[in-house]
């Protein structure tokens, strides 16, 4: 087999923004201020943003509230960058539902993450996902494997079930090894295109067949990190390690707690009023604030 043959597509660009939701000052969704983010974050090199994930606080966002957000970003946007929904819920109804109206409102992908809380066993997931996918199969999706928040895995061997869906064309990797993607590869081949869903293993998984990352820290240092991409794939691979290991720090301190509550504080520091977090997170502490506004001046962003 021929070297090109291995690499696998990025039907969503390289680098994507799982983008915070700005709330005003009484809490409430600030959707201006979610477009201007939004440009913002493909001015600073990201090919795709993800609207209401984990780091969009999707747990207490109302289903309108979700649904206004997307909108607002994909006309904002326009043609300039893919835009996904997050739209994972662990009722299979619900997520079938939030699946649908992404299609419908014009999104480029949904972002499903693997069902919460109710743990269900390997067959289930294969039958929450095939009914996802089925429901609307014109739009792509990324199927999110987040076991730390989740409280359960998806394997890869139904992971490779899933693929005869023509529409499971990507998988965000957030299990915190590069284990993932090699079992994910031997199992789906080239034609699962496999995202990085921790800034701090970009490089790694980038090295056993990762295509790319769904990121946090582009909120703050997206060309860099759209460096470390494209060095890698262009063979320069000291000038990805330089940059991989000057950003540690930063990664480390934008997940020192639960994220977004790092993020939406960096934002805040380098001049984006997007609000603290909704209950039940709260606002970073005095102690980590100080810590991170350290390494923020370090870098030269504040």
């Amino acid at each position: 087999m021929s070297q090109s043959a291995l690499l696998s597509p990025a039907p969503f660009g390289r680098m994507l923004t799982a983008m915070v939701t700005p709330f005003d000052k009484n809490g409430k969704v600030d959707y201006g201020l979610a477009a201007d983010l939004a440009n913002y974050l493909v001015d600073q090199g990201s090919d795709g943003i993800v609207v209401c994930g984990t780091t969009g606080e999707s747990p207490t966002l109302t289903w309108q509230e979700q649904q206004k957000m997307l909108e607002t970003v994909r006309n904002s946007l326009g043609s300039r960058a893919k835009v996904l929904a997050g739209t994972g819920s662990n009722s299979t109804s619900e997520a079938i539902e939030a699946t649908k109206e992404a299609a419908n409102s014009g999104a480029d992908g949904a972002l499903v993450v693997v069902p919460y809380y109710n743990k269900p066993p390997q067959e289930g997931l294969e039958v929450h996902f095939r009914a996802i996918a089925n429901a609307a199969p014109q739009l792509p999706l990324m199927l999110y494997n987040i076991p730390g928040r989740t409280g359960c895995s998806i394997s890869p061997s139904i992971v490779s079930k899933l693929m005869d869906c023509s529409n499971v064309v990507s998988f965000k990797a957030a299990s915190g090894t590069t284990e993932e993607v090699t079992q994910l590869r031997n199992y789906c081949g080239s034609d699962l295109a496999i995202y990085s869903g921790d800034d701090a293993l970009v490089l790694p998984m980038l090295s056993v067949g990762a295509v790319g990352v769904v990121s946090v820290a582009s909120h703050l240092v997206g060309p860099d990190l759209k460096k470390i991409i494209e060095s890698f794939l262009e063979g320069k691979y000291a000038e990805a390690l330089y940059l991989h290991e000057i950003l540690q720090p930063l990664f480390k301190s934008l997940f020192a707690t639960t994220n977004p509550i790092p993020v939406k504080a960096a934002l805040q520091l380098i001049g984006w009023s997007v609000g603290p977090p909704r209950s039940p997170l709260v606002s970073l502490n005095s102690e980590m604030k100080e810590k991170l506004m350290k390494i923020l001046s370090s870098m030269g962003l504040i």
